[in-house]
């Protein structure tokens, strides 16, 4: 089983994230993020999927749950529902297997030709452009009180 997440961007190309369903020795199923893949030539042609290995694999992942995900929404798509992702996921794929509440995005994997050419990576941790944008508000208020001061002068 395996699922073609669209609208994934990576290196300046939108593409897909490849998720594949694996089964380990215990019987347990999870879905693993193999990473990010091209599209096609066309918009009707359909990528090139990477070989799955049918025989036993050690897998190197980070583990993802699905409540850790960003909250809110993102362009038009909704993140509501969130929670309940890889229950979407067992549904796009039409597995009757019951899979864990966690997916894995791949990090490698003994099987060489399985790894990903375009991993998932890990998202940036930094405090982002928060001063920037105090500062902008800080002088759109500066703005607004100059404003104010020049009308009541011409009154």
């Amino acid at each position: 089983h395996q699922i073609l997440l669209r609208n994934r961007y990576s290196e300046g190309k939108y593409g897909f994230d490849l998720l594949t369903l694996f089964h380990d020795q215990s019987g347990k199923s999870y879905w693993i993020d193999r990473g990010w893949i091209a599209p096609g030539a066309t918009a009707t042609d359909p990528p090139q999927l990477p070989r799955t290995s049918v025989t036993t694999v050690s897998i190197v992942g980070r583990l993802r749950l699905e409540n850790s995900l960003p909250q809110g929404s993102f362009f038009a798509v909704s993140n509501e529902g969130s929670k309940k992702l890889i229950s979407k996921w067992n549904a796009q794929s039409n597995t009757t297997v019951k899979t864990e509440k966690y997916y894995l995005d791949l990090i490698s994997v003994s099987d060489a030709t399985m790894n990903p050419k375009a991993p998932v990576v890990l998202p940036e941790l930094t405090d982002g452009p928060h001063m920037a944008y105090a500062l902008q508000w800080l002088f759109f208020a500066g703005l607004v009180i100059y404003g104010r001061f020049l009308l009541r002068r011409t009154r």
